[in-house]
């Protein structure tokens, strides 16, 4: 048992760095730092980052959209066999599409305070009167996930108080 588990955090962690270098991208393109990707069988089948500004559209969170490519990749709506990971706590959305799309798993890097749908403030996935149950491992490279979005709101924060003062000046 203890052999399973040290190979699944491994995977895990290996996982939800290809997740962060899809945050990564995010970031480059001045979305919120959030990526996922999906596997299937061991393999990646879906990644995506968030793109909310980029696209104007308020669904385009990384799970969401690596969900709808991982169900053309696989041409089926039921993501069965899949887990899901991501580098912030799903919110209720993407949760919800995680019980629709039956998913078997979703592991998580940073919890979200103001959103968290999988345990922080709400537990859809282990939620009886929903139709699918799934498992949840959180805190993978959580560190990591929270320092990525910690920088961004940082220079975020510090790029408008740059404009602020310039504006002020002319």
């Amino acid at each position: 048992m203890g052999a399973e588990t040290d190979e699944q955090r491994m995977n895990d962690e290996r996982f939800m760095a290809l997740a962060l270098d899809e945050a990564r991208a995010a970031a480059d393109e001045g979305e919120v730092p959030i990526g996922a990707v999906v596997v299937h069988d061991g393999e990646v089948i879906a990644r995506a980052h968030n793109r909310r500004e980029t696209d104007a559209d308020p669904s385009a969170h990384a799970e969401f959209s690596a969900m709808l490519a991982a169900s053309r990749a696989l041409g089926r709506w039921r993501l069965t066999g899949c887990t899901v990971y991501v580098t912030l706590e799903p919110c209720l959305m993407c949760a919800g599409l995680m019980v629709n799309g039956r998913v078997d798993r979703c592991v998580y890097g940073a919890p979200d305070p103001k959103g968290g749908a999988l345990g922080t403030l709400y537990d859809v996935s282990h939620d009886a009167r929903l139709n699918h149950e799934f498992e949840v491992t959180s805190g993978v490279l959580a560190d990591e996930c929270a320092g990525e979005l910690r920088s961004f709101f940082r220079r975020r924060r510090a790029e408008r108080k740059a404009a602020r003062a310039s504006s002020h000046q002319e």
